[in-house]
């Protein structure tokens, strides 16, 4: 026996099994894809290595990676090389950045659901206090401690009914959450201080509440204050477009404390009166729809997301996919921090047990499956990478023109940003007087002051475009708007603006000049020189400055002066052009008003073909 435990004898037992007969792997026969599957997904459908398809694709001279989309004609090329009958799937995803119910409810089926509430107004008009008011309205049990946990969203219960509230940063979130596609809120109420008045945010939050369509409650706060004028706020309100049912208009107001909790009963009142003429309803009994609030990775529990189911239930154990990520829920909590099993439609929770942190605004559903969920996630961020590198939300001119020549569009929206407000009211005038059949402008929003990365994220969400008269935006939000492809259009004479927007709703777009920006310098230092004028001694802070071009002269987001750049010098000698983080003399023709902190902004023209 010990002779066989020779090196020898074991020599020869290793050749022996290595003559034994070599074992059949049975391949699947048929395999199902879809359009822009990788290769390492067809690979794991077909059970094989992913290095033996792309060796197959580079014999078809295709060379691909394992993360690489394939066509429909590739796959077929791929399986017919290994002898396996292909069959295209039916995409189930009609759109990559939302989930489509794919079974629409039954009437029969819908019950009545919470509303779900935003709270917006200006910094300091007390919405976070008014929310605090409304939370302890809401008397929570001892076992829990009376705290409530912050997860973005909570519910009070007001007669037994309950009140879903989000607890956002404010309407730039709200906005941005809208922009992703993604309705959430119900209800808004607009927060206005009896003191205070109607201020800058304000009439933000209007904005972006009225483009979103939900209905509008406006909460005068601070009611407690002695000498307070609440006709001024109704005034003021009237003239944005809200006018109280007091004075024959269509929207709610209430006069609320949140300093003594008068008038918080009546709001809560409101907010559910609003809900029963709205009838918002749901179907418990299906798989789980809704949105992600918020999300972050939390060292000591992983990956931690907050909820809102909006349909269906959703259940502890569930196979979920959030945006493009996906898991299992391994756990899941209400706003009080208490384990639960299941969440109904209007609830928020929040959960532990996906693989990546989502983004806020992201749509979820559940699947039936860990396979499928993984697979749908995959999918996904697929479709995202390939709209973001090369499809805009936004809208062109070129692109409302083209539409407006298909019949697709029926309205445009415009931004209007100018150096005053009578300005931006008689550009609004204008645009909304042009009569053209069958179109017409709808003016979002026409205020004083310099474009500001509101205007882009409403323009984003809404798919407007912004006209700036007199005014430039820095450059911050011109790069947001480059970012969103948000389209910008810069004005100085109003009939210039009209005949342009004209020119898009006919459809018929002529060839235009189109400014190129070629870069800005801040004014750090003056020198006053006899016969030159005033020498600004300057930073290039973005792009270049270039000899002889035109320039801006801006000052706190407004435009000053237009003209011609008169020198640009680096150190001392002439410049064709200095470029960014280099310092550099400018002189203006014929202006020497310059001032420490100025941008001078120089630009250009190229011609832009028509359609």
């Amino acid at each position: 026996m010990a002779k066989n435990f020779s090196r020898k004898n074991r020599g020869r037992n290793n050749r022996n099994r290595r003559k034994s007969a070599p074992i059949k792997i049975n391949y699947p026969t048929t395999v199902s894809y879809y359009e822009g599957i990788t290769v390492g997904a067809l690979a794991k459908r077909l059970e094989r290595k992913s290095g033996e398809i792309i060796k197959i694709l580079f014999k078809l001279g295709s060379m691909a990676t394992i993360n690489d989309p394939l066509s429909a004609d590739l796959v077929e090329l791929i399986t017919l090389e290994l002898g396996v009958e292909a069959t295209l799937e039916v995409d189930f995803i009609e759109n990559e950045m939302d989930f489509e119910q794919d079974v629409e409810d039954k009437e029969e089926d819908l019950v009545e659901r919470a509303p779900v509430v935003t709270i917006m107004g200006h910094v300091d008009h007390g919405k976070t206090s008014l929310l605090d008011t409304i939370r302890k309205t809401d008397v929570t049990d001892g076992e829990f401690g009376g705290i409530t946990q912050h997860i973005g969203a909570y519910q009070v219960n007001v007669d037994g009914k309950p009140i879903t509230f989000l607890d956002t940063p404010g309407h730039e979130a709200f906005t941005a959450m809208r922009a992703r596609g993604t309705k959430v809120t119900d209800i808004v109420i607009i927060v206005v201080a009896a003191d205070d008045g109607v201020m800058p945010q304000t009439k933000e939050a209007i904005d972006h509440a009225l483009v979103a369509k939900s209905p509008i409650i406006v909460a005068i706060n601070k009611i407690d204050k002695p000498g307070v004028n609440t006709d001024r706020i109704l005034s003021e309100m009237s003239e944005l477009g809200l006018v109280t049912e007091a004075w024959g208009g269509e929207t709610m107001f209430v006069e609320v404390s949140a300093k003594t909790g008068q008038g918080v009963d009546e709001l809560l009142e409101s907010i559910q009166l609003l809900a029963e003429v709205s009838e918002l309803k749901a179907n418990p009994n299906r798989a789980a729809l809704g949105t992600a609030i918020e999300a972050e990775l939390d060292k000591g529990r992983g990956v931690v997301a907050s909820l809102l189911v909006q349909n269906g239930t959703l259940r502890h154990g569930d196979y979920i996919v959030v945006g493009t990520t996906s898991g299992r829920i391994r756990k899941m909590t209400d706003h009080h921090g208490k384990d639960i099993e299941f969440a109904l439609p209007s609830t928020p929770v929040e959960i532990l047990g996906l693989n990546e942190v989502p983004i806020a605004g992201d749509s979820f559903r559940v699947f039936e499956d860990e396979k499928t969920a993984k697979e749908v996630a995959s999918r996904k961020k697929q479709l995202l990478d390939a709209a973001e590198r090369g499809i805009s939300s936004a809208m062109s001119l070129e692109d409302l023109a083209k539409q407006i020549l298909e019949g697709d569009m029926k309205e445009i929206p415009v931004i209007v940003k100018s150096d005053v407000q009578g300005t931006a009211e008689a550009v609004k005038s204008s645009l909304e007087k042009i009569d053209v059949a069958g179109v017409r402008v709808n003016v979002l929003r026409a205020q004083a002051g310099g474009i500001t990365e509101s205007d882009v994220m409403l323009a984003h969400a809404s798919k407007a475009v912004i006209y700036g008269f007199n005014v430039r935006p820095n450059a911050n939000v011109r790069a947001k708007a480059a970012e969103d492809k948000v389209t910008i259009r810069l004005h100085n004479v109003i009939y210039k603006l009209v005949e342009e927007m004209e020119s898009v709703m006919k459809g018929m777009l002529d060839p235009i000049f189109e400014e190129v920006v070629f870069g800005q310098a801040e004014v750090r230092e003056t020198y006053k020189v006899s016969k030159v004028g005033t020498i600004a001694g300057c930073m290039v802070t973005e792009g270049k400055m270039v000899r002889g071009s035109q320039i801006r002269l801006i000052r706190d987001d407004i435009v000053i002066y237009e003209g011609e750049m008169g020198s640009l010098k680096r150190f001392n000698d002439d410049a064709k052009e200095v470029a960014r983080g280099f310092e550099c003399g400018i002189t203006i023709k014929n202006f020497n008003d310059l001032k420490n902190g100025d941008i001078i902004e120089s630009h250009g023209e190229e011609e832009v073909p028509a359609i």
